[in-house]
């Protein structure tokens, strides 16, 4: 009797332990971390811009981050929410998993020809069109000029 209730109670208490509360805090890039203890938490930026954390405040810089409460659960839980969410986060509405991946490729693919053409734009003696006898015929430098930043924002538009 004694054996089962000294049993009942680690199950209980590793149960209770599983389903903790999960906190929330944001690093000084806006990235949200979660975490499953109250642990204190310091963070910093080198003077390079890199981002550090640590559980001591071993740099003058370094600061206590604030916890907010975010749920009851575990990690886990809130993990697999938020890949949901990122999944999700994407999709048009009534887009099945199979196009939404067709169109983020065919996304992509556009995307990188933009950067091809604007790179190659950027990178060219001398920019021309082919004239209706098939003769080239150059580009002044404001037409250039216009032509690589229409180009530009239309590769910002593909690739946003």
């Amino acid at each position: 009797m004694k054996n089962s209730l000294i049993i009942s109670l680690l199950i209980l208490a590793v149960s209770m332990s599983a389903n903790a509360d999960v906190w929330k805090w944001v690093d000084a890039a806006g990235n949200t971390h979660y975490v499953d203890t109250m642990t204190p938490i310091y963070t910093w930026v080198d003077e390079f811009g890199k981002i550090h954390y640590g559980d001591t405040p071993d740099h003058e810089d370094a600061v206590s981050v604030e916890f907010v409460w975010h749920s009851g659960g575990s990690l886990e839980d809130v993990e697999s929410e938020s890949s949901e969410e990122v999944a999700n986060e994407n999709a048009y509405p009534g887009e099945t998993e199979e196009q939404r991946a067709q169109r983020e490729a065919a996304e992509a693919y556009y995307c990188e020809r933009a950067n091809e053409i604007y790179e190659s734009y950027i990178n060219a003696p001398q920019l021309y069109r082919t004239g209706e006898d098939g003769e080239r015929e150059y580009l002044s430098e404001e037409d250039t000029e216009k032509t690589i930043a229409e180009t530009r924002a239309r590769r910002d538009e593909l690739c946003s």
